[in-house]
This record gives structure tokens, C-alpha cells and sequence, in this order.
């Protein structure tokens, strides 16, 4: 790659990343126009327009009705007007029905817990159906095992609190708190990371929708009654290390949604391609990896997660969740490396990674890839894939 197919670092934004309401700010501000429908109480669109932000529109360019239609609005500026028309990106790589139940469920104003092995694009979706639902996904809670019940509650600006006693100006809200001021809704990432008692904290606030402040009583603050419209978002690596169970009460309280793995491999490499893309720009560069790369390494990742390959030989499954983030990770470092360090075929850059991806949980993995190599990729690899060919040539640098 030459130096003059590198993006220009004054054509990178600002900000590298930007939060769902932002980067798709004229699609939020068109669709709140475009369905004029009953909305649930304190919504920004319909729970119909909530599911065509997240799956998009199908390739069809929706076109605003003449009496909805902003002066000047045509081109859509940026700046709050939407466009006369526009066809709406799908975000989310995932079943319509799975989208349509979690809106459902918001709607309703119960929790929604989304579930399933890390890398299925969990929090992202949390993430998109905030910001069509209420505007913003700001309102965030990181689960750890560091967590306290004050993230979820409240907690105290303390030298105001020495100053003048409990008080209004002294109560310091939980995003959770703000979020049921405001009818809002709050997204807690990795629930299970928190431990019970803390979790439990939000037994009462799902159930009741309100949240006392003992400290204040005998105050109008003592007691906060949620707005209609406050609802929580969840997510949870079920399957992940470090996880504390969830008590019976707080699973009562949610409805559970799993999101599983991308079925179609079309849709997972081009989702693989689009997000690496993103990536590399960011880091300064135009990405130039061969689409017969990435969909080597699509199928390596997708062979590994199901235990069978898509010709229907068996693969032993690596303990390691081989996610369809991995594979973005893995596909931006190729790259990455195409851009800042060529002179070498990318392809011999993937056995390497892989062993990286493997080698995360457990040490009989290597193992494993090993005999995936002495499976699939060779049989490949015998009936004339130059490729695969390549591929299995690579063997010895996985030991």
C-alpha cells in the first residue's frame, strides 16, 4: 500500500467513535417524522419505526408525506431537518422477530435482559434501541464486581453533605435514578458481573417503579416515582467466567432475549468487512484486504464456533468463544498490518492471529486449531484450493 492510499488525517473525524443518536442522527430525525403512529408514552418514534431504525428498510427509499416535509429539508442538513427521503441502514445483523420482541417488551416498560456468548453484538444493540427509543444510550451502568449499589441508586457529593446535611443539592443521581426522573432509558452492560446483593438492588425498582431516599424523609425527594417512558436495557455474557447468578426475584423482572451468532455467512462477512473498514480508517488508513481473505477467515471463525464445517465435517470447538468480534478484531489487524507494514502476503498473517484468538481461555485450544488444520483446511487444500493450499502450507507456524 502506498502512502497516497492513506486517509488524510484531517478527514478523520474528531471524535473516533460517536454514540448511536449521533452517527445516525438524520435517520432518528426522519423516522420521527415519517410515522406519525401512537407512540408509548415519552418514546421518540413509534415502536414501528424503533424496529425500521434498527433492521433498516429493507433497501427501500422511504419518502416523507408532502405535509411532513421540512422547507428546505431535501437534502437533510444536519442540523435536526430530515431529508424528503431516505433509505434506512440496517444496524443490527440478527433475526427481525428478536428486535421486534425487545420492542415489544420496552414498550411494556419491563426490563429487557439480552443474553448469549460474548461477541453477538449484545450491547450494540442495546445501544441502537436506546437511542431510538429515547434519544440517548448515555445513561450506562458497567457492571464489575467493583460495582456498588450506589450505581444504581444514588450516592452523595460528600463535602456538600458535610456542609448542610441530606439534601436535594447533595443527592448525587445513578444514571439509573436520572433515567426514571426523565422517563428515560438506562442500559446496565454485564449485569451478571455485579455481584447478587447489588443486582438486587434493582428488584425493587422494576417491580415498584419507584425509589426511596431514607436520608430524605420527610421531604418531597424522599420518595422518586418513575416517568413513564424509564425502562432498563440488560446484558449478560451467560456464558462467560466471573458471573454471578442472577437471584429468581430479579429474573422475574426481565424478559429474557438471546442473541445468537450471525446465521447467514454472507451477512457475517460483510458485517466482518464494513466494521474492519471502519476500523482501519480510524487508525489512518484505507483497508486493502482481498474479500477472499476475509471470507477465509469468516469461514475458519464460523467452522470453529459450530463444530462442523460448511462442507459437514466435524471440527473440534475450541473452549475460546470464536465471536464474530473476533473476527472483526482479527480482520482489522490484517488491516492494519496491509496499510503500515507491507511487503508480504496477508493471507500468511492468519494462523498467527488465530493462535492469538485460541489462546485466551484454554491451552488445549492450540491443540484444537492444530486439528483443525489437519482437517478441514487440508481437505480443502486437496481438492485444489490455492488458497487453502497456502493455508495449509502455513501449518508449522502454529506450533
Amino acid at each position: 500500500m502506498t502512502m497516497t492510499e492513506q486517509v488524510a488525517p484531517e478527514a478523520l473525524p474528531g471524535r473516533r467513535t460517536l454514540p448511536a443518536e449521533e452517527q445516525h442522527a438524520t435517520e432518528l430525525a426522519f423516522l420521527a417524522a415519517y410515522d406519525d403512529g401512537p407512540r408509548p408514552p415519552g418514546w421518540a418514534l413509534t415502536p414501528r419505526a424503533v424496529v425500521t431504525f434498527v433492521c433498516g428498510s429493507g433497501g427501500e427509499t422511504l419518502e416523507l408525506p408532502a405535509s411532513r416535509r421540512a422547507k428546505g429539508g431535501d437534502g437533510g442538513d444536519g442540523g435536526g431537518v430530515p431529508p424528503a427521503r431516505l433509505a434506512i441502514t440496517p444496524k443490527f445483523v440478527g433475526e427481525r422477530s428478536l428486535v421486534e420482541r425487545c420492542v415489544v417488551t420496552l414498550a411494556g416498560e419491563r426490563g429487557l435482559l439480552l443474553v448469549g456468548e460474548p461477541g453477538t453484538a449484545k450491547s450494540m444493540l442495546s445501544e441502537l434501541l436506546a437511542a431510538a427509543v429515547c434519544g440517548t444510550s448515555a445513561l450506562t451502568v458497567q457492571g464489575t464486581a467493583g460495582t456498588t449499589e450506589d450505581a444504581f441508586r444514588y450516592g452523595w457529593n460528600y463535602a456538600l453533605l458535610l456542609a448542610q446535611g441530606p439534601s436535594r443539592q447533595a443527592l448525587v443521581d445513578s444514571p439509573v435514578l436520572a433515567a426514571m426522573r426523565a422517563g428515560l432509558v438506562v442500559r446496565i452492560e454485564e449485569i451478571t458481573r455485579c455481584l447478587p446483593e447489588v443486582q438486587d438492588a434493582l428488584v425493587s425498582i422494576l417491580s415498584d417503579r419507584r425509589l426511596s431516599v431514607p436520608e430524605l424523609a420527610g421531604t418531597p425527594d424522599a420518595l422518586t416515582a418513575a416517568t413513564p417512558g424509564f425502562t432498563v436495557i440488560a446484558t449478560a455474557n451467560l456464558r462467560d467466567r466471573g458471573v454471578s447468578e442472577m437471584s429468581a426475584a430479579l429474573k422475574r423482572r426481565f424478559n429474557f432475549e438471546t442473541v445468537a451468532p450471525i446465521a447467514d455467512p454472507d451477512a457475517e462477512a460483510a458485517l466482518v468487512r464494513g466494521q474492519a473498514t471502519a476500523v482501519v480508517r480510524r487508525a489512518g488508513a484505507a483497508f486493502g484486504v482481498d474479500d477472499a481473505v476475509l471470507d477465509a477467515l469468516v469461514t475458519v471463525f464460523r467452522d470453529l464456533r459450530s463444530g462442523r464445517s460448511a462442507e459437514g465435517w466435524d471440527v473440534e470447538r475450541p473452549g475460546t468463544v470464536m465471536s464474530t468480534a473476533e473476527a472483526v478484531q482479527v480482520a482489522a489487524s490484517l488491516g492494519v498490518a496491509a496499510a503500515y507494514l507491507p511487503g508480504g502476503d496477508v493471507l500468511d498473517l492468519i494462523p498467527g492471529h488465530l493462535l492469538g484468538v485460541v489462546r485466551k481461555d484454554d491451552p488445549a485450544d492450540h491443540a484444537r486449531l492444530l486439528s483443525y488444520w489437519d482437517g478441514p483446511v487440508r481437505r480443502r487444500a486437496e481438492d485444489g484450493s490455492a488458497m487453502w493450499r497456502r493455508l495449509w502450507d502455513l501449518r508449522e507456524s502454529l506450533r
